[in-house]
């Protein structure tokens, strides 16, 4: 009967989280997934941050008692580690990462770069970040193209190769 009990209001708090986790479009920028099927290499939310798994270890407990899961993730922005341990039955939220790749039109003194997508569109709100020395050794040398990885409302430019025209 506890469990029942517990399970029912964690339910209800997670539907209630991922409500405050929508975006502006109406659509949620995570999705809830039991622990046990979440992978290596996989996504999970960790202390609010999103993470990509690097280890996971299942652990058996006591003859009542849950699997537990332990899980440590590498915050795919800030690259900080973090870890969690959770029931194997129980939900845990999952970012919904995007990638998207764009061509790289200039970089501002500021380090600003102005992108432009498939489409012509163009962009200048991302920083060039880690990125800043190579893309101002290859500026203007060869058309680059930027890959911006995306999740939670945050961005980030990870890799930047030549384009292949």
């Amino acid at each position: 009967m506890r469990n029942r009990q517990s399970n029912s209001s964690s339910m209800a708090d997670e539907h209630d989280e991922s409500y405050e986790a929508s975006g502006q479009s109406g659509a949620s920028t995570t999705f809830p997934q039991q622990c046990s099927a979440l992978r290596k290499n996989g996504y999970v939310m960790l202390k609010g941050r999103p993470c990509k798994i690097v280890e996971m270890s299942t652990s058996k407990t006591g003859k009542h008692g849950h699997a537990k899961v332990h899980l440590t993730g590498i915050d795919i922005f800030t690259s900080k580690k973090y870890e969690d341990i959770c029931p194997s039955t129980h939900n845990m939220n999952v970012p919904i990462v995007q990638r998207k790749e764009y061509q790289l039109v200039d970089l501002s003194e500021d380090g600003f770069m102005t992108l432009m997508d498939e489409n012509g569109e163009t962009r200048e709100d991302i920083h060039v970040g880690d990125l800043e020395q190579e893309v101002k050794d290859k500026l203007g040398d060869q058309d680059l193209i930027v890959t911006i990885i995306g999740a939670v409302g945050e961005e980030k430019p990870i890799t930047l190769k030549t384009s292949n025209n």
